[in-house]
């Protein structure tokens, strides 16, 4: 700590330096041995004794930031500095306190003053490197999540709700069927968002009420039906069949645009002309006996981050991917 040990009081200092000057030593003791609580007590009692004293205030900093009582350390860091501006130590105990914040730019600002007063600090200088990395690391991962987040299913989503209350009218079975939707949706995107690809499947919404044999699971890979027209066809008339024995409610395909050779729809002309750029991406297909519904699910790389777009609505009888599933 600061001051290092003061030694025996002389002759000619008063008791109350000489309280001081033994409670810091003291209190230095037991910081070296890591009891920071009692060294942040004794500290406070050599305050009381000599309340304008910068290294007190400094000492007690550092004891706080030990006990993460930051609002405490940050406190006493600030006090230090105004008791002694032109010492580097405040601003240095500043910096700590407000890295262990995570205040990253607030930390490199106080750190950088520090340097002023000391340019030759090198542990200082290594913290403003690192901390403005730090910095630049968590302002780009923002960036990046706020793009993320851009992508708004369930509000994109909301124009077939009133498709549904028609072909579900009792709210909860609505409700139900929207949210399957949503969710297939969102974890399809967090799945391309992660490795840019998603894993050919289906998932059934199952009836509830209903007991199934463990043989039959809410999902099923689909990873080679899209090879040739034999394959569509032979996984649809699988899926059908599926669909009857396990008396699903709905069904949601989820593919990505470069595992299909076929159908492609994308290459369609005239009426079946694709309208929707280029661009990578993938397919979800929603399949029910009152409804079918089609989005595309673009994706672009901005600043080396792979990006979705919200859905797009496709024509169902230009661009299906599957044939219909329910009777």
């Amino acid at each position: 700590m600061e001051g290092g040990a003061a030694g025996d009081a002389q002759g000619g200092e008063s008791p109350t330096v000489q309280a001081r000057v033994s409670l810091k030593d003291e209190g230095n003791r037991f910081f070296k041995g890591g009891n920071y609580l009692k060294a942040a007590a004794l500290y406070t009692q050599a305050i009381k004794a000599d309340p304008s004293n910068a290294t007190l205030y400094s000492n007690r900093a550092a004891a706080f930031l030990n006990l993460v009582k930051l609002n405490k350390a940050l406190a006493d860091a600030e006090m230090t500095i105004k008791l002694n501006p032109q010492w580097e130590k405040g601003y240095f105990r500043k910096g700590c306190v407000l890295e262990a914040m995570e205040h990253y730019d607030d930390a490199v600002a106080s750190f950088r003053i520090a340097l002023q007063h000391n340019p030759q600090n090198t542990e200082v200088s290594t913290k403003v490197k690192r901390l403005t990395q730090l910095a630049r690391d968590r302002k780009r991962a923002q960036e990046r999540q706020d793009m993320r987040s851009n992508v708004d299913v369930r509000k994109s989503l909301d124009p077939i709700k009133a498709e549904l209350g028609e072909k579900f009218p009792a709210p909860e079975p609505c409700e139900e069927v929207f949210s399957f939707i949503v969710d297939i949706m969102e974890s399809a995107i967090k799945a391309w968002h992660n490795s840019a690809k998603v894993d050919a499947r289906v998932n059934f919404l199952f009836d509830r009420q209903k007991s199934l044999p463990e043989k039959y699971a809410p999902v099923v890979n689909v990873d080679k039906a899209f090879e040739s027209p034999d394959t569509v066809t032979q996984c649809a008339a699988f899926l059908r069949q599926y669909t009857v024995e396990t008396s699903s409610k709905a069904a949601c395909l989820v593919v990505a645009k470069s595992t299909i050779s076929f159908p492609q729809v994308w290459k369609g002309q005239g009426s079946r002309k694709w309208k929707h750029g280029q661009n990578d991406g993938f397919f979800v297909q929603f399949e029910s006996s009152a409804l079918r519904k089609l989005w595309f699910i673009s994706s672009t790389t901005e600043k080396g981050l792979t990006l979705c777009s919200n859905p797009e609505a496709l024509d169902l009888d230009a661009h299906a991917v599957l044939p219909p599933l329910f009777r």
